[in-house]
C-alpha cells in the first residue's frame, strides 16, 4: 500500500532572549540665594532759635539830655 501524505503540521519554538539597556536621567539642581536690600530713608530735621538783644546806652549827666548814640550790634 503506498504511503499517505497528511498536510505539514507546523510548530514554532520561541525564545525570548532579553535585554538590558542603562536609561540615564540626569537632574541638576541650581540653588539660588537672593539677598533683599530694603533702604529706608527718613529725614530727621532739627530747628534752632536765635534771641537777638540789642542795648542803648544814654549819657544823663549835668546839664546835658539824653543823646541817643548808635546801637551796637554784638
Amino acid at each position: 500500500m503506498p504511503a499517505v501524505n497528511h498536510p505539514v503540521t507546523e510548530k514554532k519554538n520561541y525564545q525570548c532572549n532579553e535585554y538590558i539597556v542603562p536609561e540615564v536621567h540626569p537632574v541638576h539642581t541650581t540653588n539660588v540665594n537672593k539677598h533683599l536690600y530694603k533702604h529706608y530713608h527718613s529725614y530727621p530735621q532739627t530747628e534752632s532759635t536765635v534771641n537777638e538783644v540789642y542795648n542803648q546806652h544814654f549819657n544823663c549827666g549835668p546839664g546835658q539830655g539824653p543823646r541817643p548814640r548808635r546801637p551796637r550790634l554784638f
